[in-house]
């Protein structure tokens, strides 16, 4: 299999030189305004560690899906039980999984049945514009579930008039295939997206079938322009080890669906900016323990959110004053965890004050959410900036933030694991205080947290002879630790080249409270260093290397080396990638090895 993908990757690349490729820019850093929050900022201005990962970004990450995307972030930490983006847990500075929260254009997509489910809501890749990544406490913008932090995936307005196939294969059976169309008429604009990645799988049971389907209007443009979204996203997978060890020779099995429909609009005036929303999340999980013998332990979950909501920003002689309110209602069937529902309603205020010719800058601000089994909670936090030269900003922010337990937190039950209903809501007082810098070519940022949290919610054994684990809350956990980021951007003969670099360090003390017992918080990310150079030194060719390092707290560690080739034509692009290239042996989550070398050719064309 290894030596047909490498002939099929070599007759791709013997055309290298015939066609050339307009030398673009890299999009600037500080044209991009931050939609994830109330008040709209540029990059620059903004007082939290923020990354943004735009789509020259996505294009030389070597990556086929968001998840592999979002591991290549410094103070990311995506645990992946396979590929594709099959299942890959979201954590954002030693978080939980369950607490992080996604959006798609604003639009929270957290997941009550239980976290492991985020990232199937994560975007196919060709329609997405830019990644915004919000670490530390940011509950006061957005509510309960982004305890660590929040990713807001932002899609594209539009694609002018162009059609886009894509066609891949590779190892492991790998044959990737999508087609997106962009179309613009006087009044509207269309975006249209259909894929499949499927893989016969490396390993025994690791076989999967992913479909996509994105749909994006926009409409009435002229005068009250209207956006439209639709998403649904169908995954089939062997899920061989997910959730038992290998000893027990279960052959698991997992299909999951996931689909959003959302309707908004913008009120414009000089000093007032309304953005009323509505949206309805879907999502469905079938889980077979045996996957040829679907009697024997089968689990079906349908969860459904519906919500309406509305976002604002009055600018003043004051400062600007951002303001919202979500109402939403989820509600889940379960042949395991019963049928329920919850109703919540979000209350968000803040006020951005400028003091000093804007050299300073306040923004206070408080979230109150109403659970209809949880009842009130608020969630107050300030952020602060320091302009100290035009291009070097210090800033600090802290904050209360909050989780409340998931449908499988509360109910679960197998022979195995037991959900808890005297579970307490997990909170956490967040503190951050950070350096960065932004210039054309150079950008740097510098931060150290500390989050003291009360209650976190893990799964623990009582003692060794016990195989029962139960959700149970961990009196006290204290996590800190820093981040370094940074980038240098140049060129070689005109040709733009970048070099970035990003660690983080980090530091909990859950080990020492249940070093033997606990399911789920044992694999913390102590060291993680990225590296990731992307050159071009002839007109239509382009390479990237993207080099990982990581050191989990209970001492394992792994090197992987991700690499690319992209030979751009007029008209078409082929691509090959290589992943793991030295062959790590190493695990991110459970008891799932990931995968081997591999390599992946593809041909885009557009027109």
């Amino acid at each position: 299999m290894m030596r047909s993908t490498l002939i099929m990757c070599a007759i791709l690349m013997l055309h290298l030189n015939l066609f050339s490729q307009e030398n673009k820019t890299p999009q600037e850093l500080d044209t991009i305004v931050i939609k994830s929050t109330r008040i709209d900022l540029p990059f620059k201005e903004n007082s939290r560690t923020i990354t943004v990962i735009t789509t020259q970004d996505i294009k030389n990450s070597a990556a086929t899906n968001v998840a592999d995307i979002l591991q290549q972030v410094a103070g990311v930490d995506i645990r992946r039980r396979g590929t594709g983006g099959g299942q890959a847990d979201l954590y954002i500075r030693g978080g939980g999984f369950d607490q992080t929260l996604l959006l798609i254009d604003g639009i929270k997509m957290d997941d009550s049945q239980t976290g492991h489910h985020t990232m199937n809501a994560a975007l196919p890749i060709e329609v997405i514009e830019r990644i915004e990544i919000i670490k530390g406490p940011a509950a006061r913008v957005f509510g309960q579930n982004a305890f660590t932090g929040a990713i807001n995936i932002v899609t594209k307005k539009k694609l002018s008039n162009t059609v886009s196939a894509n066609i891949e294969g590779g190892s492991f059976g790998q044959l990737n295939g999508s087609v997106t169309i962009g179309k613009e008429f006087k009044n509207t604009s269309i975006i249209a997206h259909v894929g499949a990645l499927t893989s016969d799988g490396y390993r025994e049971n690791s076989d999967y079938n992913n479909y996509n389907y994105f749909l994006k209007g926009v409409f009435n443009k002229e005068k009250q322009a209207i956006e439209v979204v639709a998403t649904f996203f169908d995954k089939k997978f062997g899920a061989q080890n997910f959730y038992t060890p290998e000893a027990f020779g279960f052959n698991e099995y997992e299909e999951t669906q996931n689909s959003l429909f959302g309707i908004s609009t913008t009120f414009k005036t000089d000093k007032l900016k309304i953005t009323p929303r509505i949206y309805w999340k879907r999502g469905q999980d079938i889980f077979l323990l045996k996957r040829d013998d679907p009697s024997f332990y089968r689990n079906l979950q349908i969860t459904n959110k519906t919500g309406v909501e509305a976002n604002a920003a009055y600018t003043s002689r004051y400062g600007v004053t951002g303001f919202g309110v979500d109402i939403s209602k989820v509600s889940i069937s379960s042949n395991n965890l019963g049928d329920r529902s919850r109703t919540m309603a979000n209350l968000f205020l803040e006020h951005r004050f400028k003091f000093a010719d804007g050299v300073i800058d306040v923004t206070p601000g408080v979230a109150v959410t109403y659970f209809s089994d949880f009842k009130f909670h608020a969630f107050p936090g300030l952020d602060l900036g320091i302009v100290l030269t035009d291009n070097l900003k210090a800033y600090g922010n802290v904050g209360v933030t909050y989780r409340i337990p998931t449908y499988t937190d509360l109910y679960y039950k197998d022979a195995s694991t037991s959900g808890n209903l005297n579970l307490k809501p997990e909170e956490a007082f967040a503190q951050e205080i950070g350096l960065k810098y932004n210039s054309t070519r150079f950008t740097s940022s510098f931060a150290f947290f500390n989050r003291d949290a009360n209650n976190l919610i893990d799964y623990v054994r009582t003692n060794n002879t016990d195989a029962m684990f139960i959700a149970t809350n961990i009196t006290k956990v204290n996590t800190k630790g820093f981040e370094f980021n940074t980038a240098y951007r140049f060129k070689i003969n005109d040709f733009n080249q970048s070099l970035s670099f990003g660690y983080s360090f980090l530091d909990d003390d859950i080990l020492d409270q249940n070093k033997e017992l606990s399911r789920y918080s044992l694999n913390t990310l102590k060291h993680q260093f990225i590296t990731r150079f992307t050159s071009k030194l002839f007109k239509n060719v382009s390479q990237n290397i993207i080099y990982r390092y990581a050191e989990r707290a209970v001492g394992t560690s792994y090197n992987v080396l991700d690499a690319s080739l992209i030979v751009a034509l007029k008209t078409l692009s082929l691509t090959v990638t290589a992943n793991n290239i030295f062959d790590a042996a190493y695990i991110e989550s459970g008891f799932v090895p990931m995968p081997p070398r591999a390599i992946l050719c593809g041909v885009r064309y557009g027109f």
